[in-house]
């Protein structure tokens, strides 16, 4: 998720916050000149999960506003969201600008009396840059209040090891691997033969978690519908993604590493799966994590062709003494060229169409990965996206799906003990 979770992750993976500030100028008496005073000193905070890839950024944004000191504070995933629930519920603690991911910005765009619009900040003239979905998460659920800048999105892939599926008999090369897998049947297909050649040391997939968050996000309408009812136990496309990710477990397809844990990290540097969910944030994250495996990498198209998972807004808490900086340094993130950099050098995909024809994006290539044309898959993906409404507490019912899978995993109940579970503990999110 994002990770990254490198971001990105997620299980996924976002981005956080900044400023800017302005000169002073200084007095005379009795006639005489004097010097101008320094520009005040002004301090920023900026709350993120994972690496955003903005310190190179910060340094840069430095060198013209040499009056801001910008100050990272990096915290786990859930680590960070549920911090800043906490924080805007006791108006204390929060960052300049804090990052939030996709499958909670939900919550916090519902409540925008605890940040600041905007648009009283002058950003809403950046509406054009953007897809017209992204924009439209970062408004406030009441009154469209401009309360989130975007900064990435997380148009999916599948990364393999190249190594293991030879060790397999699998075909290598990523338009070949692409064709085994059409469908997700078809990828499960193929974690039989994976299997059936039993690779020492390696399952097919890290855990069924990421791969039912993939399948989720590819159906028109997911755990929520447009009048932000839970529709887990009506809807389809949830049970069926349930049943198929469960699959993966009941024929032991699974490394049972669950994302972003200490042993999902090591799993990547011991090649302990051959294959991974994987948004554009989750590249910068594997070649943090099995630094040993240049080369041994490459990424295919994902079953079912698109989808999303990943991406965040970048906002600015009413706590903070310098919003209006705060949001300066925002618009200076999340700038059309400022996405493209971070993309190259960190993974994270903009969020700014303009960008995804542009020769320097779609001849983007990554040694690490085989030379995979990382630019050109992760253009078409973004561009074949389709928007699916989020609810309120996306996060929280993701939680509880996430935990069913895991007890299902771990042999503490059956699927459709699971299941009924699930569907209880989703009746009690209000």
């Amino acid at each position: 998720m994002t990770p990254r979770i490198r971001r990105l992750a997620v299980p996924l993976l976002t981005a956080s916050l900044l400023a800017v500030t302005a000169a002073c100028g200084g007095g005379g008496g009795d006639g005489a000149d004097t010097a101008a005073k320094p520009a005040e000193k002004i301090k920023l905070t900026v709350g993120l999960f994972g690496d955003f890839g903005f310190k190179p950024l910060y340094e840069e944004y430095k060198k013209t506003h040499p009056n801001i000191e910008i100050s990272e504070n990096v915290t786990q995933f859930n680590d960070h969201h549920n911090n800043l629930v906490k924080r805007l519920a006791t108006n204390a603690g929060a960052a300049d600008v804090e990052a939030v991911e996709v499958g909670y910005i939900s919550t916090f765009t519902a409540q925008p009396g605890k940040f600041h619009d905007l648009k009283q900040f002058g950003l809403d003239r950046r509406q054009g840059d953007y897809l017209d979905w992204k924009w439209q998460q970062g408004l406030g659920k009441q009154g469209g209040q401009l309360l989130g800048l975007g900064t990435d999105v997380g148009g999916l892939a599948m990364c393999y090891r190249k190594d293991l599926f030879e060790k397999a008999g699998l075909p290598t090369d990523r338009d070949e691997v692409a064709e085994l897998w059409p469908t997700w049947e078809r990828y499960i297909e193929t974690g039989r033969k994976f299997a059936a050649a039993d690779v020492a040391g390696a399952k097919f997939v890290d855990s069924p978690g990421e791969i039912f968050r993939a399948m989720v996000n590819q159906a028109p309408t997911g755990l929520y519908d447009q009048q932000d009812n839970i529709i887990v136990a009506t809807n389809p496309e949830v049970k069926k993604a349930w049943d198929l990710s469960n699959q993966l477990t009941s024929e032991k397809l699974t490394a049972k590493l669950a994302a972003f844990s200490p042993p999902w990290n090591t799993g990547f540097a011991k090649g302990a799966f051959a294959t991974i969910i994987c948004p554009a944030w989750m590249t910068g994250y594997i070649q943090e994590q099995a630094k040993d495996a240049a080369g041994k990498w490459d990424i295919a198209t994902v079953p079912g062709g698109s989808g999303n998972s990943g991406g965040s807004h970048l906002m600015v808490p009413k706590q903070s003494k310098h919003p209006k900086e705060a949001a300066e340094l925002i618009d200076f993130l999340t700038s059309k060229e400022n996405q493209a950099k971070v993309f190259k050098e960190e993974g994270t995909f903009p969020s700014i169409p303009a960008l995804y024809d542009d020769p320097s994006i779609q001849n983007f290539t990554k040694d690490f990965f085989g030379d995979a044309p990382i630019g050109k898959i992760y253009s078409e993906a973004a561009k074949a996206l389709k928007p699916q409404h989020l609810g309120p507490k996306e996060a929280e019912v993701r939680v509880v799906i996430g935990d069913g899978l895991g007890r299902v995993e771990q042999g503490k109940q059956t699927p459709d003990q699971a299941w009924a579970q699930v569907l209880e503990d989703v009746k009690k999110i209000k």
